[in-house]
């Protein structure tokens, strides 16, 4: 497989207070462990960040041949930033093709959801973007308009260009990623979308109809088969690593590896998800593996064929390895 371009957004630790126009709620801390897990899509980001030790410049590649001991970029002090999640495409197979959530670094803002949406709006990073890996389904020059959250439901009012250009597929994906960004907070399950202040009911020239608020659910098809949310692409994963998705996969069976940043496979474990074969279950598994020092390795998810375990629907996540304890 082609190397995957490796980022890291360093962070700080901070509580979030969603407030978007009015409307406020908690989109839950990042913790320095893996906490108990929760499969709640709007949960506390399990996604561990080191606060006291080095850590490797934002975006900087982290191929197998490059150093692990480069200058760590100077982290912004907590009480001027927070950390919010944001959805694009990672590119791949059919099966492995699909959402994938990022971290970004911004402004602390009690409008955590403005800061998300603007986040997605501005794209995929230089780097992310390589061999087009990472993409986006929204046009460029899209523009937030306004954002309010009322009984869980959240109205996003976006300019024309949303509406415009591309097929089914495109116009299927930008609403994910609108969905997807927006109800990783707890005061958002599900979304209205408004294109220059008028609420739409029919998507797109393709006719896509929306009629009622979205949620997740309303995706799966734009998500991987095998889904992992938690850890984001390109963190942190903790030791032990804890991650939470979910999956389609027959028989709700499926292997998670992690894999060093020489390509070692460290540990190789296999997962069952709570549903599988034509529906989409959730999975939560803690991994303990083994490392000398803190590194760049991969996250691995895949699905062993029946035929013959040929690795099938592979992803590949980025991930900052640490030492146990």
């Amino acid at each position: 497989m082609k190397p995957i371009s490796r980022i890291f957004i360093a962070g700080v630790l901070v509580a979030f207070i969603a407030a978007c126009n009015g409307s406020t709620g908690d989109l839950g801390s990042i913790p320095s462990a893996a906490p108990t897990p929760s499969v709640d899509p709007s949960g506390s980001d399990m996604t561990p960040l080191p606060i006291d030790t080095p850590t490797p410049a934002p975006l900087q590649s982290a191929d197998p041949g490059a150093s692990s001991s480069q200058a760590p970029t100077p982290i912004p002090s907590k009480a001027e930033t927070m950390i919010v999640r944001v959805y694009f495409v990672l590119g791949g197979e059919p099966g492995s093709v699909g959402l994938v959530p990022v971290l970004r670094v911004v402004p602390k803002s009690v409008a955590v959801g403005k800061a998300a949406m603007d986040a997605l709006l501005a794209g995929p990073t230089a780097d992310e973007s390589g061999e087009r890996t990472i993409t986006s389904a929204v046009p460029d020059g899209t523009t937030l308009l306004g954002l309010s959250i009322k009984k869980s439901v959240a109205t996003v009012d976006l300019s024309t260009e949303f509406d415009s250009g591309g097929g089914t597929a495109s116009m299927q994906y930008r609403l994910a990623q609108v969905v997807y960004t927006l109800t990783q907070f707890s005061t958002v399950k599900t979304v209205v979308f408004q294109i220059e202040g008028q609420t739409v009911t029919v998507f797109g020239s393709e006719g896509i109809v929306l009629d009622g608020p979205v949620g997740r659910a309303d995706y799966y098809d734009q998500l991987p088969s095998i889904f992992v949310d938690r850890p984001a692409y390109g963190a942190a994963i903790g030791n032990p690593a804890r991650v939470t998705g979910n999956a389609n996969v027959f028989e709700a069976q499926f292997r998670m590896a992690v894999l060093d940043r020489a390509g070692k496979t460290l540990v190789d474990a296999p997962v069952m998800a709570t549903c599988g074969t034509g529906c989409r279950g959730t999975f939560s598994v803690t991994l303990d593996y083994a490392v000398a020092k803190a590194q760049w390795g991969t996250l691995r998810v895949y699905d062993p064929s029946e035929k013959d375990g040929t690795p099938e629907d592979i992803r590949d996540y980025p991930v900052w390895l640490v030492p146990a304890g």
